[in-house]
């Protein structure tokens, strides 16, 4: 009788075992910067995917304030506390290659959310989710340069310089303008993603007595201070149309009050479920793909109710 009992007794504390294996998930995250509108939903998304599995897994958040030398500390940190993964959004995503050689070397996976680095050939154990910038410089330019009628002159508003989604995305704007030889580039300046800068700029270039017929920015926050410097130099509302990028509550809101023309719509929670789900399985050893893409989807006057 003996013998099934000690067989009995071994699967119970294998059972319970492998249960606080899960419990004890720890996953270290690093945030380029907490400061930032569209990251907060992102993050936010992160904390409560994290609190759907059955067993938990606890989430350690860290800001790097927009410092590549603070961030790879702040993995480095995560290494030695031998977390179970870890997931970064990239200050510079020309700057990885040293945070992605300290994971690797440590064993650890790797999972970069919503920026993926330069270096495409990233090695095993290290993936990326993210959505394809090109496509939202193309969707959103696609539909001013139709509403234009493919002629008159726009202004870019760009993201931070340090950023492959402002070059991706801006990219994407130019390969569509390279089909309207009648629509020109009257101004292009960095914004660095925020609203007061892209007031200011657009400020500026109405000071300047510049004329554009569109604002075509690279986030949702530069589209709204664009917007607020036109109305507060008492331009006709719609007169210029204003594109942003990323579907945020406040670019949502500016689209329905006819402030903004358009947007295209970034999935925080898809990126964030993508991420987590992505870091726990690579943390317990079950296969997944190396490069995770979350679609963009065009916002509109017409569709913009269906967005939340």
């Amino acid at each position: 009788m003996k013998t099934p009992i000690r067989f009995t007794a071994l699967a119970l504390s294998l059972m319970f075992a492998s249960g606080a294996a899960l419990a004890d998930m720890k996953i270290g995250v690093s945030m380029s910067q907490f400061d930032d509108t569209w990251l907060t939903y992102l993050r936010e998304s992160m904390d409560k995917k994290a609190k759907t599995y059955p067993d938990g897994v606890q989430l350690q958040f860290e800001d790097a304030r927009s410092d590549v030398v603070k961030q790879l500390s702040q993995v480095e940190n995560f290494i030695s506390q031998k977390v179970d993964a870890i997931v970064v959004n990239p200050v510079d995503t020309a700057a990885t290659r040293k945070i992605t050689d300290a994971a690797v070397k440590a064993g650890i996976p790797l999972v970069y959310v919503n920026r993926r680095p330069d270096d495409l050939k990233l090695p095993k154990g290290v993936v990326t989710v993210a959505s394809n910038d090109l496509e939202a410089g193309e969707m959103q330019m696609q539909y001013l340069a139709d509403k234009m009628g493919g002629k008159g002159d726009i202004v870019i508003l760009l993201g931070d310089l340090a950023n492959n989604s402002t070059t991706n995305r801006t990219k994407g704007v130019k390969e569509v303008l390279a089909k309207y030889p009648n629509i020109k580039i009257e101004q292009e300046q960095t914004g660095t993603w925020l609203r007061d800068k892209g007031m200011t700029l657009v400020n500026d270039w109405l000071t300047q007595g510049r004329k554009f017929d569109a604002v075509v920015a690279n986030n949702d926050e530069m589209a709204i201070g664009a917007a607020m410097a036109l109305s507060q130099a008492g331009v006709d509302k719609g007169s210029v149309l204003i594109a942003g990028v990323d579907g945020t509550p406040d670019g949502l809101n500016a689209i329905k009050k006819g402030n903004m023309a358009v947007s295209v719509f970034q999935d925080a929670k898809g990126q964030a479920d993508g991420s987590i789900d992505t870091a726990v399985k690579m943390a317990k050893n079950e296969p997944v793909e190396q490069n995770v893409w979350v679609p963009y989807r065009l916002i509109t006057p017409q569709n913009v109710d269906t967005f939340k």
